[in-house]
């Protein structure tokens, strides 16, 4: 019995899957699984654990492997380039997967089933990037369109091109979606403004704004909700 705990304990990630499950691995454990082998001078495990210090380093969190390049994962001493779009490929995967479970959901009458929706594909965002969503007569997506991508303090928008495209795309309704890189998604003077002489000139041209969705990190505001629209 006291040679099986001891074992357990010894236990390589990969043992400790087969054993325990992958609920019971670390984070580290998890990655060293992925990265596999190590070097004369560090255990994967290790490898995985500077991986985290990276992305904790970047104030992105685990999520932010999506936003850490590979070349700086070349960076890691035992990480070349194979490994380093195997990772890039593991992030991928799973915010798509994250945004397929959201998208059963979707509903953009609902604005915090829109924003758990992009949740993941803008909470890391560095700068502000602001989606036109274009949608049909049952508030249906037609087609999204970048409008801009800002400095990290300020988007720049315009007004005119919201509604040229939306008629480009024979939208019946609008939606605006855009990202604050500070985590704080309460709107800015700039945000109140521009939502604002959108909304007015939606009205003129009958293509109406049904939201303005700020994404924070993990956290939202919308003009819907609050009132504002």
């Amino acid at each position: 019995m006291k040679k099986e705990v001891y074992k357990a304990k010894n236990d390589l990630p990969y043992e400790k899957f087969m054993r325990l499950g992958s609920n019971m691995l670390t984070e580290a454990e998890l990655l060293a699984i992925i990265i596999r082998t190590g070097t004369k001078e560090r255990k994967p495990v290790e490898i995985g654990q500077e991986i985290l210090s990276l992305t904790s380093v970047k104030e992105y969190g685990l999520g932010g492997l999506y936003y850490v390049t590979i070349q700086e994962l070349m960076e890691i001493k035992g990480i070349g380039e194979v490994k380093a779009v195997k990772l890039k490929c593991l992030a991928e995967l799973s915010m798509r997967m994250t945004m397929a479970a959201a998208k059963e959901g979707l509903q953009f009458l609902d604005p915090a089933s829109v924003a758990k929706y992009y949740m993941e594909s803008m909470r890391y965002e560095r700068k502000e990037k602001v989606l036109l969503l274009l949608l049909d007569q049952k508030e249906r997506l037609i087609d999204e369109e970048v409008l801009s991508i800002g400095t990290i303090n300020a988007s720049l928008l315009s007004p005119r091109e919201v509604f040229v495209t939306a008629l480009k795309k024979a939208a019946v309704h609008i939606m605006l979606l855009h990202n604050h890189p500070s985590g704080d998604p309460a709107p800015s003077k700039q945000d109140l403004q521009v939502t604002e002489d959108i909304q007015e000139i939606g009205k003129m041209v009958d293509i109406p704004l049904i939201d303005h969705i700020i994404i924070g990190d993990n956290k939202y505001m919308s003009f819907k909700e609050a009132g504002l629209l």
